[in-house]
């Protein structure tokens, strides 16, 4: 049997391996996944990632499957279920940010931009693959995360510092961060196949 090697930060859960081999570094060029993504590594923020991960189910399901039109109605009792909901991080400020992303969002298309190409602009709308040998070589930032977070909080955006917009980066495959000892760093170096498109 052959013993498959993963990144560095991938721990034994079966989840966690399954977002690590199938979801993580992969291009993703829809607008809701991309949507999802914003919200999920803003409520990550100061928390490990598998934190998230686990209440991702039960976030798609009390935020209307991340659906900024519904989202960005949501009234104060609305934000006030989230807040006593066990199911989600409950955090006032990123429940808040949730509300002010999705309008944002909104905002952005229609004054005539695409959410997707806007973002995709970062790393010159191509995903971009690294070679790091080690998770110590990996940044927690870039310039293009920089310049992405400084451009979203332009636009109103809340919960998206440049560690958080670097982490979403990395998430959505704009940038192949797996380590070069990982199996999944050669499967998907210069892949730019689409996720989540109909």
């Amino acid at each position: 049997m052959t013993i498959k090697t993963r990144c560095a930060w991938v721990s034994d859960d079966p989840l966690y391996r399954a977002y690590h081999d199938t979801e993580w570094g992969v291009p993703v060029r829809d607008a809701r996944t991309l949507f999802e993504f914003l919200l999920l590594e803003g409520a990550q923020a100061g928390l490990s990632w598998i934190t998230v991960l686990r209440k991702r189910e039960h976030y798609r399901e009390v935020l209307d499957d991340f659906d900024p039109q519904r989202i960005a109605r949501f009234d104060d009792a609305r934000k006030a279920a989230l807040l006593a909901d066990p199911g989600i991080i409950r955090n006032r400020l990123k429940i808040d940010a949730a509300v002010t992303n999705a309008r944002a969002w909104l905002e952005m298309q229609a004054s005539g931009v695409d959410p997707v190409r806007w973002l995709w602009q970062f790393v010159g709308e191509r995903p971009r693959t690294n070679c790091w040998t080690s998770l110590a070589h990996v940044p927690a930032t870039t310039p293009e995360s920089d310049a992405m977070s400084k451009a979203l909080k332009a636009r109103g955006f809340k919960f998206v510092g440049s560690t958080i917009c670097y982490a979403f980066m990395q998430a959505t495959g704009m940038v192949n961060d797996h380590t070069t000892d990982c199996f999944r760093q050669a499967e998907l170096a210069g892949v730019d196949r689409l996720r989540g498109d109909v």
